[in-house]
């Protein structure tokens, strides 16, 4: 298990920080006070910092890295064993002979020299099979052939090459699930969590949604020995983040479960949800008509908007604006007069809380259903933002103004 320093330098390696994969790979040529020696290990990462330009990558490669492990990986490592043998770095003539009068490996043996690598990050690339092949054959086996070891092998040699769609493939087989993290039956040895994270992890990184969902399933599995709820979460955020609709689902779902743990999970669970909606997911649309329920066809403002005069318009700007709001939010009267429009937009939806100054009213959520819902609303916020509250004056004062201004017997009729 790596100490906290190497942590830091195996993810400054992975994310293409050169220093850090010279680091790490005298780590694996020497062995580090957590890592174990492995010199296949690091002959891959000590290639990619030479390929950035680190001279001491080179020089260690044609120094320390044997002729058997340099086989392995003879087209990749050709260069570094010429430069080093013309810098006259002991040893790396006598290698480079080698591997100049050397006939490329068997793909079996390049099987055997990468097995062998603790941290699947991306690994030395085979001569027969490269990363470039790979990716392409793993496709074109799992089209439609049966071969399942042979699947395998293309697909591990796709994943060590970086390609996304294998690693994820490679954890959800390790995992012994599918993409939605249900259990699959296999035949192909015990499942490894541990391995299945490590390649989901780095699909992940590269942006694929349904690895970071996979992770979130593995940390929840009862069987798994590192099982964290939190992990599980903050993975389940991250797919969500990217756009994964179940992700979203489930987030939305268990937002609102702990509403009352926190106020503003109820405007989580809604931002969720309509996210999750907005892809087609029917469970999530149901969920949110029931924490929001559909504006009614007809509200008690919606005839006094023929009545927006400009000179109310100029005059009344604030009570104009609560008029539109109530309109088309469905607001009641005394949720339009007394709301805190600024406060209460959260983007996706209105936060109508009047409890301290009404104390009939209940909290409640109004969705920001539409674009044009939107824009009229940015529209009412920026009126409120331009002119000062402060002369409003408490419920009864705004609901005699709205009575001087429409009179009461349309009042009555609203």
């Amino acid at each position: 298990m790596a100490n906290r320093e190497e942590l830091v330098i195996i993810r400054g390696a992975r994310s293409g920080d050169a220093a850090a994969q010279l680091a790490l790979g005298k780590l694996y040529l020497f062995g580090g006070a957590s890592l174990p020696q492995n010199v296949p290990t690091a002959l891959h990462w000590l290639c990619r910092a030479a390929a950035q330009g680190v001279d001491e990558a080179w020089q260690l490669i044609g120094a320390h890295i044997p002729f058997e492990v340099a086989q392995g990986a003879r087209t990749l490592v050709l260069p570094w064993y010429e430069r080093a043998a013309q810098n006259k770095v002991p040893g790396a003539a006598q290698v480079l002979a080698q591997l100049r009068e050397a006939a490329p490996v068997p793909r079996s043996a390049v099987s055997a020299a990468t097995a062998v690598a603790p941290v699947p990050a991306m690994p030395i690339a085979p001569s027969v099979a490269g990363p470039s092949a790979a990716p392409d054959a793993w496709r074109a086996l799992a089209a439609g052939q049966d071969d399942q070891d042979e699947l395998l092998h293309l697909r591990t040699l796709a994943a060590q090459g970086g390609d996304r769609d294998a690693q994820l493939a490679l954890g959800l087989d390790l995992a012994r699930m599918n993409s939605e993290g249900d259990r699959v039956e296999s035949s192909r040895g015990a499942v490894n969590f541990k391995r299945a994270l490590r390649w989901l992890a780095q699909a992940g990184e590269q942006g694929l949604a349904d690895a970071w969902f996979a992770m979130s399933r593995i940390y929840i599995r009862p069987e798994f020995s590192q099982r964290s709820a939190s992990e599980a979460q903050a993975c389940l955020e991250r797919a969500a983040d990217m756009g994964h609709s179940g992700a979203q689902l489930e987030c939305g779902i268990h937002a609102w479960r702990a509403r009352r743990g926190a106020e503003d999970n109820d405007v989580r669970a809604v931002y969720w949800l309509q996210k999750a909606a907005a892809q087609g997911s029917a469970e999530a649309q149901q969920a949110l008509d029931r924490i929001a329920s559909p504006p009614p066809p007809f509200g008690w403002a919606d005839p006094l908007l023929p009545l927006l005069t400009r000179d109310l318009l100029s005059s009344q700007p604030l009570l104009a604006a609560r008029i539109e709001l109530a309109a088309m939010f469905r607001l009641t009267r005394a949720e339009a007069l007394l709301l805190d429009v600024k406060a209460a937009d959260q983007g996706h939806c209105l936060v109508v809380d009047i409890r301290a100054t009404y104390g009939r009213s209940k909290r409640r959520l109004v969705l920001v259903r539409t674009a044009a819902e939107r824009q009229k609303l940015d529209r009412i916020v920026r009126v409120f933002e331009q002119v000062g509250t402060d002369m409003e004056g408490n419920y009864r004062q705004r609901l005699y103004r709205l009575k001087s201004w429409f009179g009461a017997d349309m009042m009555v009729a609203a």
